[in-house]
């Protein structure tokens, strides 16, 4: 029996199968509110069988977002968009729905990739002032950001409950906090972006001291009986920044505070970063994390072959495993997979008669 098809449970969310749909920027919202793309792509990932969608790294404030297109969640016009969105997706799909909630720092106020993705001053007509824990820019080409006051530090926590909150009015299932990729959850835990000498800065502690208390905060005003988990780059892949050790501090400290799952990825922190990409080149992270703590572990990165997830989740070196791309690539692809080993997922009725002729469905 395929173990990769097998149930995962995150808290009390019983997943049915241990594939994930990773979140992924669309850079396609209209002031933060969801558009009919949203409708249109989250609706199809949502038909893939899968065990559980993540939106895409949603916005608490509007200085939070990644580039001024991207998805957020601080007013009734965007939790009206998004539930919008949502119903339309929930008519034909049973699939739990989770949401990344997110603040970009020192990464935010950027054009959109297809137009360069480059940074944008806060005088730019789609730009902003970014805000980061140091006055330290991304790279030469980036403003420098305001260096955060404990109002800000305060104003940010609120902002993490509010969108909680609207995401449980919304029916979200679960809630993944963004502290990956460079963003500014990350730029509190890493040396090479975290410079403060106050409470949040210096020691391994005081590094971490923002990111529990974010989680502390949304975990008290989510939904009790809904898993809050989060998403972590376990190195930055740059010499005396944050790296595995310091990541298995934080997981474990997490782990004690009821965390529900941890999501491992790397990097997004430094333009000095040096990434050995492979099939694989994360996985180590998350078992090395898994080892250490008792919530399930989520791997990703390079995972594209059925029988290499398989593998991971049989081996134990994750509880589960998350696809971006690669989903995007194939949005089928867990028909696919659970076709090569020998497993079905579920679909729509629509689609019972897809499967090439003479071949075994493996949708139900």
């Amino acid at each position: 029996m395929s173990q990769l098809f097998s149930p995962l449970k995150l808290g009390e969310l019983t997943l049915d199968n241990r594939i994930i749909i990773a979140p992924m920027c669309q850079y396609s919202a209209h002031n933060g509110a969801a558009s009919d793309w949203h409708t249109i792509h989250l609706g199809q990932l949502s038909l893939s069988g899968a065990g559980l969608l993540i939106l895409e790294a949603t916005a608490v404030s509007p200085e939070g977002r990644i580039s001024y297109g991207d998805l957020g969640l601080w007013n009734s016009e965007t939790q009206q968009a998004l539930d919008k969105s949502l119903k339309a997706v929930r008519q034909y799909s049973p699939m739990p729905i989770g949401i990344q909630l997110a603040h970009a720092g020192r990464k935010a106020s950027t054009e959109k990739p297809w137009d360069g993705g480059g940074a944008l001053s806060p005088t730019d007509e789609n730009g902003w002032q970014t805000l980061a824990p140091s006055a330290v820019a991304y790279d030469d080409n980036s403003p420098v950001p305001k260096a955060m006051s404990q109002s800000d530090i305060d104003s940010l926590i609120k902002d993490f409950v509010s969108a909680a909150k609207r995401a449980d009015e919304l029916g979200i299932d679960l809630i993944e906090l963004h502290a990956a990729h460079g963003y500014l959850l990350h730029q509190f835990l890493s040396p090479l972006s975290n410079k403060r000498d106050d409470e949040y800065g210096g020691s391994l502690q005081n590094r971490m001291r923002i990111v529990l208390d974010v989680f502390n905060a949304v975990r008290a005003e989510f939904n009790s009986s809904k898993p809050v988990g989060i998403r972590i780059s376990a190195t930055d892949w740059v010499e005396a920044g944050w790296d595995l050790e310091q990541s298995i501090a934080l997981a474990k400290a997490l782990d004690e505070l009821g965390c529900d799952f941890i999501h491992v990825s790397t990097a997004g922190l430094s333009p000095e970063q040096k990434i050995p990409v492979k099939p694989n080149f994360q996985v180590p992270f998350a078992t090395a994390i898994k080892k250490a703590v008792s919530m399930p572990v989520i791997a990703v990165g390079l995972i594209t072959e059925p029988q290499q997830a398989e593998n991971i989740v049989s081996e134990q070196q994750a509880d589960g495993v998350a696809l971006a791309r690669g989903i995007l690539y194939n949005p089928h692809w867990p028909w696919h997979a659970a076709a090569e080993l020998g497993a079905t997922v579920k679909a729509p009725k629509q689609y019972l008669r897809s499967s090439p002729h003479g071949q075994p469905s493996p949708i139900k």
